[in-house]
């Protein structure tokens, strides 16, 4: 449960004159495990011609579908399938096909509602690794300009509620280390040995809210002191990893006025300024995956803050719900950039079961294979 403390500071953006929250409210979750695994929304928006035009170039490959086997050639042995999670043999392009936006919570002991232990999480790593994944970030997926090298399939890494157990500070000698057995220790570790990946991934923040969950931890919960806070979201953007909205204080959006949504998101965005100043915020995360009442506010609003006597606005291109299965290549007419579909990690819900229905042959889910030519567009 995460609940709104009775009085927090967020630094405002242009002015560093502090602005005092006092809204009280309780936002408490209950998760429907069945509800998420099955089911997939889709919010289909074909692009007008403008934006059909920004299409690179379809490149036509004569190559079956990403996910069917080559036909064996006459005379040779039948092709065996492979075992599942084992690595793969070489994957044809298919740069219309799905890919995973994964989302975890708490990285602690034990799975749970929300959680997912230590060693699951680095299991979940060299697993992604191992089946040809590569991270990405939103603005490589909005913009159309990622990378990946050819026969692998990008994965944008997601992190909602910004507690310590994604990100903690020890202070060791008179210096801040990161704590190795955070999310982030052990995502940087990762890396150290898989140097073909880089710190990519999105962390989606609460800036005011309780239990820790206030940029990663503050009043000493975890061992966390607040004055780290913004040196926490600054180091994050200081490594390559990108930053989202995920309102104030984990505010269920769908029980709101209009104006309270908008200032929750506007001061939400005016929080992470305060950190990385003139930051350029383009997601936002649902709590709950709830839509406020006028979905359009999600997208653009803004808030007056009566103490600094200014009007704060924000504009977000990216919505991400809670569930849905893997996203559609941004590069396929029906991406939806302001509803993205997530694969939610926790308790029983397994990665290992997305990644195997991708592989499919045939699946409604057949994954995105890059062909390595960022400037052409190969589909099946």
């Amino acid at each position: 449960m995460l609940r709104r403390p009775p009085h927090c500071i967020v630094m405002a953006n242009t002015t560093t004159s502090a602005v005092r929250c006092t809204v009280r409210a309780t936002c408490t979750a209950s998760l429907q495990l069945t509800a998420l695994l099955s089911a997939v929304v889709v919010f289909a928006a074909t692009p007008g011609p403008a934006a059909a035009a920004a299409l690179p170039v379809l490149r036509r490959d004569p190559l079956a579908r990403a996910t069917q086997p080559p036909a064996a050639k006459a005379g040779s042995s039948p092709q065996v399938p492979a075992a599942a999670n084992a690595p793969p043999g070489p994957r044809r392009p298919n740069e219309l096909g799905r890919f995973p936006i994964v989302e975890w919570h708490q990285v602690v002991e034990k799975d749970g509602t929300y959680k997912v232990s230590r060693e699951r999480f680095k299991a979940e790593l060299a697993e992604l690794h191992r089946r040809g994944y590569v991270p990405v970030n939103l603005s490589e997926i909005l913009d159309r300009t990622f990378d990946v090298p050819a026969g692998k399939t990008p994965v944008l890494f997601t992190f909602d509620d910004a507690s310590p157990s994604q990100f903690r500070y020890i202070e060791r000698n008179g210096q801040l280390i990161v704590d190795p057995s955070s999310a982030v220790g052990m995502l940087l570790d990762f890396l150290k040995t898989h140097p073909d990946w880089k710190p990519k991934g999105l962390f989606c923040m609460l800036p005011a809210a309780e239990a820790g969950h206030a940029f990663f931890g503050d009043k000493g919960i975890d061992g966390q002191k607040t004055g780290w806070r913004l040196k926490k979201v600054q180091f994050l953007h200081s490594q390559g990893f990108e930053l989202c909205n995920h309102t104030l204080w984990h505010a269920k959006l769908s029980k709101y006025s209009d104006a309270v949504v908008q200032e929750q998101l506007a001061r939400g965005a005016m929080a992470i300024d305060s950190a990385v100043p003139g930051y350029r915020v383009r997601g936002l995360a649902l709590p709950y995956g709830l839509w406020p009442k006028n979905r359009a506010l999600t997208l653009k609003g803004s808030w007056y803050d009566k103490k600094a006597k200014q009007t704060v606005s924000y504009a977000h291109e990216a919505v991400f719900e809670v569930a849905g299965g893997p996203a559609r290549s941004p590069y396929d007419p029906q991406f939806n950039a302001k509803a993205l579909p997530r694969v939610p990690l926790q308790g029983g819900t397994k990665l290992t079961t997305t990644l195997d229905e991708m592989d499919k042959p045939g699946s409604k889910w057949a994954r995105f294979v890059s062909d390595g030519n960022p400037k052409t567009v190969a589909r099946p």
